[in-house]
């Protein structure tokens, strides 16, 4: 373990951005991690955490530690004939803890293909797709504190998840450093096809659900021919959550904009973040998607998706984010949140 100093962090962040750490370190063991909770370094200075880099955007050059996390490992607890309980190291690339499952034939994760990043932001953003979330299969999650180095299990109920949201954001936020997840899987096939673009994917290509992985490549099909590849064009995947308002709101919303999708979740009614943006602009008669600024700009296929062309800075993303924010204000009355960390 060795702690270097002005670290450019360009290749570590999937928008591509430029910035520099003071100080940085790579750690591979929870051996090194409790080195790193004794350095003088660590312990003086403000603490970040990166797994891929695939939520954050860095506006600004990182003044404390950059800690990157590459602790792997994927091992079965136990199982019995129709659950099996696994543990993930939380630098285990999300993906190729979805394709260990899917291989096995196991149920639970197909429908979180390919969503970009490690399993360690897995429980802080109760990542979801295509009518699944993570809470469903996860039971615990193993955290040290970032400042006294103790670990603690936290249970389901004590992570507080709900929509890309958990106490890891909220409560807890820079506190504590995710070292691993329990899952719980099952063994018997239980396919999850309620989700309207995944329905109908399947049903147009005339797939046959015989185990978990045909699932899991059908979503990323689906999702390689929505987002664009971080490795072509820097960008985060989804910039924006979607909204959640009551029956009163979207009764109201929808009288005036009967056009308006909306989808019933957990008794609130989900308006695609995506089509309220599509339906504003830069200025009148303009969408903002496809539209480009400078080096940074909306993706032309996914209104979501916000990219950086090349050479673009953190801050002029935030200041599109916050344009686009405030036409969605505007327009509808409804408040778009992001979904990535803004640093």
């Amino acid at each position: 373990m060795k702690i270097l100093k002005n670290y450019d962090l360009k290749n570590l962040n999937t928008f591509g951005i430029p910035t520099k750490a003071k100080f940085f370190v790579e750690i591979t063991g929870e051996g090194e991690l409790n080195e790193l909770f004794k350095e003088p370094l660590y312990i003086g200075h403000e603490k970040l955490f990166l797994g891929e880099g695939s939520n954050v955007l860095f506006t600004k050059d990182w003044g404390g530690i950059v800690v990157l996390n590459k602790i792997k490992g994927i091992e079965i607890l136990e199982e019995d004939s129709e659950n099996i309980l696994i543990k993930s190291m939380s630098g285990v690339i999300w993906h190729d803890l979805v394709s260990f499952a899917v291989d096995h034939d196991y149920w639970g994760i197909e429908n979180l293909a390919l969503i970009p990043g490690t399993v360690g932001a897995a429980p802080m953003q109760n990542i979801g797709a295509y009518g699944a979330e993570l809470k469903n299969v996860l039971t615990l999650v193993e955290a040290y504190n970032v400042n006294t180095g103790e670990k603690r299990i936290f249970s389901k109920e004590e992570c507080i998840f709900g929509y890309r949201d958990s106490i890891f954001k909220n409560s807890l936020r820079n506190k504590y450093f995710i070292s691993a997840i329990t899952l719980r899987l099952s063994k018997t096939g239980k396919p999850n096809t309620s989700y309207k673009i995944l329905k109908e994917h399947l049903e147009k290509n005339k797939i046959e659900i015989k185990n978990s992985k045909n699932i899991s490549d059908a979503v990323s099909e689906i999702r390689r021919s929505k987002l664009p590849d971080p490795r072509v064009i820097g960008n985060a995947g989804s910039f924006f959550k979607n909204v959640f308002v009551d029956k009163d709101k979207l009764a109201e919303l929808r009288r005036l904009y009967p056009a308006m999708p909306f989808f019933e979740e957990d008794g609130l009614s989900k308006i695609p973040s995506a089509w309220l943006i599509e339906q504003c602009g830069p200025a009148n008669g303009t969408s903002w998607k496809g539209y480009r600024v400078g080096n940074v700009g909306v993706h032309h296929k996914q209104a979501l998706v916000l990219v950086n062309h090349g050479d673009g800075r953190g801050q002029d993303i935030k200041d599109l984010a916050l344009q686009i924010i405030a036409s969605v204000k505007e327009k509808f009355g409804l408040e778009l949140a992001p979904e990535v960390n803004l640093i």
